[in-house]
């Protein structure tokens, strides 16, 4: 079957070890099922991944892709979930310890047709393109669950979000105004900060400028560059929510006085579950609200999509369909 997958690693030039060719078809496992991909979008996960992060070497070659919308044996139209937890895991999938992505232990989404376990597979409304849809499973469940399931956020509640531009980034701004709060964004890029108040962000700013007043909750993705700021924005008793450090884990001021005085609640997030998937594509087909998408190509052009993404060029998700 069609498949683009990662053959080698490369830090320096990840799109060196890229394929796009032929791959076995997929094997299915009990309790597992086969979906035929209609589409699938692109997340720095995979870029990663051509990179040696995330991904054995023993595993090569592995099909990339974590995201993905089409159809199961029966025909109907489902979202996958890409989050694989142990058999005997109950609970919530994120907090399993020997829980795998798609594109990691088990091969990916970009290819005719994906395994993945039954439990996996969510229901696709009418009101979704498949190119919507496949936005869903990691950026926009990401960041679905930093704002409601840990950043515990509520209409009328002021929300911060740092680096506007990236797909959790945008997928927060959207979906904090679709449910009633209040939306700051930054970024260091005025086309970027336009783009963000189109998107429904109340007020932009330039990144690490002092902000009128102090917010409920700060999302953070940004890392080193925006971690001062984002502390020094919360008001007494607020919450940081972090889910990536695109810019570098490693801090200049980790601003420990500032947590401990003014009770501040730093909190990591990872992901989703399936019922918090379910629950997103539910909100989205109640409200009208999609993902916002930058580039749709054709999986045998992903190499393009790719590239856009190394070089920073993209607003939004970029999906691949067959």
């Amino acid at each position: 079957m069609f498949a683009v997958y990662a053959e080698s690693f490369s830090p320096d030039d990840p799109l060196d070890g890229l394929v796009v060719g032929e791959r076995p078809e997929p094997e299915v496992p009990d309790g597992w099922t086969t979906v035929t991909v209609k589409s699938a979008s692109l997340n720095h996960h995979d870029l990663w991944s051509l990179r040696g992060v995330g991904l054995r070497k023993e595993a090569l070659p592995m099909i990339l892709g974590c995201d993905a919308a089409g159809h199961d044996e029966d025909g109907n139209e489902v979202v996958v979930h890409a989050v694989i937890s142990d058999p005997s895991w109950t609970g919530d999938d994120t907090l399993d310890p020997r829980r795998s992505l798609l594109s990691e232990r088990y091969q990916g989404t970009f290819a005719d047709r994906v395994a993945v376990p039954r439990r996996n597979l969510v229901a696709k409304p009418d009101s979704l393109s498949f190119e919507e849809a496949a936005c869903l499973p990691t950026a926009w469940l990401t960041a679905y669950r930093m704002l409601f399931t840990q950043g515990g956020l509520k209409a009328g509640d002021s929300v911060l979000v740092q680096g506007a531009g990236g797909g959790v980034a945008t997928a927060l701004i959207v979906l904090a105004r679709a449910a009633g709060l209040r939306v700051w964004a930054t970024s260091r890029d005025e086309t970027k900060r336009s783009r963000a108040l189109e998107l429904g962000a109340h007020e932009v700013f330039d990144s690490n400028t002092r902000l009128p007043d102090k917010v409920d909750a700060a999302m953070e993705t940004v890392g080193r560059a925006t971690w001062s700021h984002s502390i020094r924005s919360l008001r007494p008793g607020g919450t940081v929510v972090v889910s990536g450090t695109t810019s570098g884990p490693t801090l200049d001021d980790a601003e420990l006085t500032r947590i401990f005085f003014l009770q501040l609640r730093v909190i990591g997030s990872t992901m989703g579950t399936r019922e918090e998937l379910a629950s997103l594509v539910r909100m989205m087909d109640a409200t009208g609200v999609r993902p916002l998408i930058d580039t749709v190509l054709p999986m045998e052009d992903a190499p393009k999509g790719f590239a856009s993404m190394a070089e920073g060029d993209v607003f939004g998700k970029v999906v691949f369909t067959r």
